[in-house]
C-alpha cells in the first residue's frame, strides 16, 4: 500500500480498516517550549509560538496529528480564574472562582470573541490549518461541562453539589454546556478537524455508572450533538471499559483508554463501534529506557492494531514535559518499523 497522508491514515483507521501503518498521536503540549528555547509560560503567551512549536514537533517526530491544546485551565481562565505556571509541568488552575453555591445562579458563559486566552488558541489553530491544510488532523480540545466544575469550584464542593443540590447542579451544567458548545464550534471554525471531549469525572473511577448515566452521559449526549464536527471522548487516564457501550451511543468516533486497562480487551469491546486511542503510560514514560519504549509500543500494536480502529497514543492526553526527546523518537521509530500493516504477531 502506498504511503498515506496522516489524515488519510487516521480516516482509514476510523473506518475500522487497515491503513498503511498504525497512526501515532504524540499528544505533546509543552515540548514546543523546548523547541523554541522558551519557558512554558512564555511559550503559551502567544498562539504563534504554539503553532510553531507544534509544526516543529511534527517535523521532528513524524507523528500524525497537530495538537494546539494549551492547558486545561484555559477554560476557567476564560471566566477570569487564575492560572499557576510551573517550570517543568502543565499550568494548573488556582483558587476556584465559585466559592459558594449562590454564585452559580449568577453565572454567565464567557464570550469567545475578545477573550484573550481563548483567542490565542484559535490563532494557533488558524496558523496550523493554513500550514497543513488537509494533510494532517488538527485536534481541538474542550473540557466536558460535567468535568469543568472540578476547576470552577473544587472537587469536594462539586461532589456535594452533584449529590445534594440537583437544581443548582442542573443550572451549572446548562451554563457550561452553552460555553463548551460555542468553544468547540469556534475551534472547528478556526480549522480544527475534530474535538476531543475530555471527561475524567465520567470515568467509573470517579462516579459509579448508574450516576454517570443520569449525569455525565446525558450531558455528553446533549453537548456532543451540538458540536459541528467529529469528536473523541477521553476520560483522561480513567477506566473506560465499564462505559464503552454507553460512550459508543454518544455518536463519538474515538475513545481514550486508561493504562489501568488491557488494551486488547478494550479493543475487543470497541470493535466496529469506536476507534481506540491509547494507552502508553505517560508517567512511566518519564523513566523509560529506549528498550522500555520499544517493548511498550510493540505490545500495544500487537494487541490493538490488527483490523484498524486503533491510534497509538499516551493514556492521559498529554505527554509529561519531563519525557526525553530520545524516548519520543524511539516511540515514533518503533511505530514506523513495527506498525506497518499487515501487523506481524
Amino acid at each position: 500500500m502506498s504511503n498515506m497522508t496522516s489524515l488519510e491514515r487516521v480516516l482509514t483507521t476510523l473506518g475500522h480498516k487497515e491503513p498503511d501503518r498504525v497512526p501515532l498521536f504524540l499528544l505533546l503540549t509543552m515540548h514546543g517550549a523546548k523547541e523554541l528555547g522558551m519557558t512554558i509560560q512564555e511559550y503559551f503567551s502567544r498562539g504563534e509560538y504554539v503553532a510553531e512549536g507544534q509544526l516543529r514537533l511534527r517535523a521532528k517526530y513524524g507523528h500524525d496529528c497537530l495538537y494546539p491544546f494549551f492547558y486545561a485551565p484555559v477554560e476557567v481562565e476564560a471566566w477570569g480564574a487564575e492560572v499557576i505556571y510551573h517550570k517543568n509541568g502543565p499550568p494548573n488552575s488556582g483558587t476556584p472562582f465559585i466559592q459558594n453555591h449562590n454564585q452559580i445562579l449568577k453565572l454567565q458563559k464567557p464570550n469567545i470573541k475578545g477573550n484573550d486566552c481563548l483567542e490565542k488558541v484559535l490563532k494557533s489553530i488558524q496558523i496550523l490549518k493554513k500550514s497543513v491544510k488537509d494533510e494532517a488532523p488538527i485536534v481541538g480540545v474542550v473540557m466536558s461541562p460535567f468535568s469543568l466544575p472540578v476547576m470552577q469550584m473544587g472537587f469536594d464542593r462539586y461532589l456535594e453539589l452533584m449529590y445534594e443540590q440537583p437544581k443548582l447542579f442542573e443550572h451549572l451544567m446548562r451554563v457550561n454546556e452553552e460555553f463548551i458548545v460555542s468553544w468547540a464550534n469556534a475551534q472547528l471554525e478556526a480549522g480544527a478537524t475534530a474535538i476531543t471531549y475530555f471527561d475524567p469525572v465520567s470515568s467509573t473511577d470517579i462516579v459509579p455508572r448508574e450516576l454517570f448515566l443520569k449525569t455525565g452521559f446525558e450531558i455528553a449526549k446533549r453537548t456532543i450533538a451540538r458540536i459541528k464536527g467529529p469528536t473523541a471522548v477521553h476520560l483522561a487516564s480513567g477506566r473506560c471499559l465499564p462505559v464503552v457501550n454507553d460512550i459508543a451511543n454518544l455518536g463519538t468516533a474515538i475513545i481514550g483508554t486508561s493504562v489501568l486497562e488491557d488494551i486488547g480487551l478494550v479493543k475487543s469491546a470497541c470493535k466496529g463501534k469506536l476507534t481506540v486511542l491509547g494507552n502508553l503510560n505517560g508517567v512511566e514514560m518519564c523513566r523509560w529506557t529506549k528498550v522500555d519504549a520499544e517493548i511498550a509500543v510493540k505490545e500495544a500494536i500487537s494487541k490493538a492494531a490488527p483490523g484498524g480502529g486503533f491510534i497509538l497514543s499516551d493514556n492521559h492526553g498529554e505527554i509529561p514535559f519531563l519525557v526525553e526527546d530520545e524516548i519520543l523518537m524511539t516511540i515514533a521509530e518503533t511505530v514506523r518499523r513495527y506498525g506497518r500493516y499487515p501487523i506481524k504477531k
